[in-house]
């Protein structure tokens, strides 16, 4: 009951009034002096840019055939890492009636790449110690030469580890521990000045556009509701989509991406996470132009920070739902592969794909959630460790270590019921510790019953 009445003060805080904006721009040009043709300030095509990099290169990575792979090796590290002109775009792309008008990187923005903009601290729920660009590298490779991205030895499944935790260590870190965090401060991209020589919008401005963006939600999202907006990314509803009805979905500014969709995801269930996030976005943006270009004031910086704090909060929540959700999924998939186990009846093999599937957006999520530039201390740890290196085998035993060549060590004596239990823990430490409201998939409520048929009812604890 708590975390509704909160999540109504919230909401009434945030609530639309008549004269409130309900899309993201056109914006006024504000810089001083300025001489170009230009009439809207807003810009966040690179953002744009790096989720159809990162869309792509999740499609790349369940794309290898089990064979080493050099030339797909290559494309991937070119969606990655490299700047070059020509790239398609491999993911969103047309499909049927839902026309998507750029077929090119480039036709979005240039020069762009996901290495740059990469989360540079160490990862340490991932055996290896590596940093998060040396994290996504190593995937790379190991995807190459998998069939499908899927590798049925360790359980590991690299599309979906290298797409979500791309979806923290670039768009979050970037919004949360950069645009919104240092880039607010007095002399950092100052209001009264041109973020750079020439360009149509002030420095203030153009951070909070790229935050914005990194977001993934289209202009016009507060017109959506979670359904809505989750159908754009689903590719499912050009009427909704195509908000300037010229037929066509313009990427830069009328799809749904990353974090913003599973924002939606949240919001099916009658959360409101895609809109107090997006709102708090536009009632900032409308601040910074209400400055005509002058430099903030102390009042207006001030408050420009407490709308970026509604932002971070609740990112952070949607990418700790996300895991909650899959941590639910992984459970039961478990609990399917524990029954096929026990009475020989069904698909192993499909059953375990799934739960390699789903342990892989849980993993993805949760290392994710850890590259804030916010130490999540104890949380951390206890996530970190409950769900390992790896997901447990239907034989034991789970990832443990890389050795001297890199190659997977596999050891460890947890069994797949234990597993089960380590999920709910999961499930319990997020919610403990970001006051969950969605919890799609809450399987807490098995933890007594599950303990119980362990015979371990003295391992009743809250942690």
């Amino acid at each position: 009951m708590k975390k509704i009445v909160m999540s109504t003060i919230v909401a009434g805080l945030l609530a639309f009034n008549a004269n409130a904006a309900e899309t993201y721009g056109p914006y006024d040009v504000t810089v001083k002096g300025y001489k170009g043709k230009k009439e809207n300030s807003v810009s966040y095509t690179g953002q744009i840019a790096r989720h159809t990099l990162e869309k792509s290169l999740k499609k790349l990575a369940a794309s290898g055939t089990g064979k080493d792979n050099a030339k797909l090796k290559a494309k991937m590290m070119a969606y990655y890492a490299g700047k070059d002109m020509g790239r398609a775009i491999i993911d969103p792309v047309t499909k049927g009636a839902f026309k998507i008008k750029q077929s090119k990187v480039d036709e979005i923005s240039k020069g762009k790449n996901l290495k740059g903009k990469t989360y540079k601290g160490l990862i340490p729920g991932f055996p290896g110690q590596m940093t998060g660009p040396e994290l996504v590298e190593f995937l790379i490779d190991k995807a190459s030469k998998t069939k499908g991205g899927y590798d049925p030895v360790t359980g590991y499944k690299y599309d979906q580890l290298i797409s979500k935790f791309l979806m923290g260590a670039v768009f979050y870190n970037q919004a949360v521990d950069n645009y919104l965090d240092e880039k607010l401060e007095a002399n950092t991209k100052p209001n009264n000045k041109a973020y750079k020589e020439g360009k149509h919008y002030t420095g203030k401005e153009h951070v909070w556009d790229e935050a914005f963006g990194y977001f993934g939600i289209p202009a016009h999202g507060l017109k959506l509701d979670g359904e809505e907006a989750y159908g754009i990314a689903k590719k499912k509803n050009l009427k909704v989509a195509d908000y300037n009805k010229d037929g066509v979905v313009d990427l830069k500014s009328e799809m749904t991406f990353g974090p913003a969709y599973y924002a939606a995801d949240s919001d099916k269930t009658g959360t409101s996470y895609m809109h107090t996030i997006t709102k708090a976005f536009i009632d900032g943006r409308e601040l910074i132009t209400s400055a005509n270009g002058e430099a903030l004031s102390n009042d207006q910086r001030a408050k420009l920070k407490e709308y970026a704090s509604i932002i971070k909060v609740n990112w952070e929540k949607v990418l700790a739902e996300a895991t909650f959700k899959y941590a639910g999924s992984v459970y039961k998939d478990l609990a399917l592969i524990k029954a096929i186990v026990e009475g020989g009846n069904g698909d192993i093999k499909k059953a375990f794909k799934k739960y390699s599937k789903h342990w892989g957006e849980m993993k993805g999520f949760m290392l994710a959630l850890q590259t804030s530039g916010k130490d999540l201390g104890e949380t951390a740890v206890k996530l970190n460790r409950l769900a390992g290196y790896g997901p447990v085998l239907v034989t034991g035993g789970q990832v443990i270590g890389l050795d001297k060549d890199g190659n997977y060590e596999i050891g460890g004596n947890m069994n797949m019921e234990n597993y089960m239990l380590h999920m709910l823990k999961i499930q319990k430490v997020l919610d403990d510790r970001f006051s969950l409201l969605a919890k799609k998939n809450d399987m807490t409520k098995k933890m007594k019953d599950l303990i119980k048929s362990m015979g371990k009812a003295a391992h009743v604890e809250n942690d």
